[in-house]
């Protein structure tokens, strides 16, 4: 089941990432006016995203909770505060400006939440990566 779950989370980190860092590159676009800005924030963000977020789905993966909207929901939550703290750092840091990161990350919060929120309820509905631990539930 590890290698299942691990493959389940590394598909997961990068479909996720690509829809991110799209929202990421249009966001800070339109914000600073800079095409060029919005791309290297988004670009550096790939990185930094896409290791944040698998350990954020292996320690998800940890986590003793039913399937659910509610889980789904919290997970969006936990991810959203970890993903726009690193956009706001990332944004301040590649502009040299930290209003404009403050700008894209609190536009971020709820476009990259109703994001994510869909993301999640996607891959519920999928088994990718899950058929042992669904055959075992239903087993047990």
């Amino acid at each position: 089941m590890a290698d299942t779950s691990r493959k389940r989370h590394i598909a997961k980190t990068i479909t996720w990432r690509l829809v991110g860092t799209v929202d990421t590159i249009l966001i800070s676009w339109v914000i600073t006016g800079n095409p060029m800005t919005g791309l290297k924030i988004g670009v550096v963000e790939v990185v930094t995203k896409m290791v944040l977020y698998y350990f954020h789905e292996r320690l998800w993966f940890r986590v003793s909770m039913p399937e659910s909207r509610k889980r789904h929901l919290l997970k969006t939550v936990s991810w959203r505060m970890i993903g726009t703290l690193d956009t706001m750092i990332l944004a301040w840091i590649i502009s040299g400006n930290p209003l404009t990161g403050v700008k894209i990350g609190l536009v971020e919060i709820v476009t990259k939440m109703a994001l994510y929120y869909l993301h999640e309820r996607a891959w519920y509905r999928t088994n990718y990566g899950l058929r042992d631990r669904r055959n075992q539930k239903e087993l047990g």
